[in-house]
């Protein structure tokens, strides 16, 4: 992902990765911890990121308050939806892993919140968003080519 118009809402690809390794920890301590609360804030974490955008979670307010200012300026912005998707694949394991804790399911709480934790961890560790790359795969199949083949 490159930087877009200035139309579209752009983010610091910094702060998505602050925000990766913080549910990492979040979602380690609960599946660590065999406890569904910690998991109940990253829900709401997630939630937050897909009705206000990633800029205005509280995970995206920190990096912009604690963290960007010892930063220099980002190398470049990425578009904001892909991230915003990813949260919304995010909360929904959460949600289903907070079904599972909740109604005693626990294979699906730790399966749910396992999905939701190795997403987090790779984009915390290498960069690699895969709810993004979801995002831009449904984008490619639910846009038509405007290539035209010989």
């Amino acid at each position: 992902m490159s930087s877009k118009t200035a139309a579209q809402p752009q983010v610091d690809p910094r702060g998505l990765r602050f925000a990766a390794v913080l549910t990492t920890v979040v979602l380690a301590l609960t599946l660590v911890l065999n406890n569904p609360w910690p998991l109940a804030v990253q829900a709401v974490v997630f939630a937050i990121s897909v009705a206000l955008g990633v800029q205005a979670s509280p995970y995206g307010l920190l990096f912009k308050r604690l963290v960007r200012p010892r930063l220099g300026p980002p190398a470049e912005l990425e578009d904001a939806a892909p991230p915003r998707f990813a949260q919304l694949v995010g909360l929904v394991f959460a949600v289903l892993g907070l079904a599972g804790y909740f109604a005693g399911a626990e294979l699906l709480a730790v399966v749910a919140t396992g999905f939701a934790l190795v997403a987090a961890l790779v984009n915390a560790t290498v960069g690699l968003c895969l709810g993004c790359e979801a995002y831009l795969l449904i984008h490619r199949i639910r846009t038509p080519s405007t290539a035209t083949t010989t």
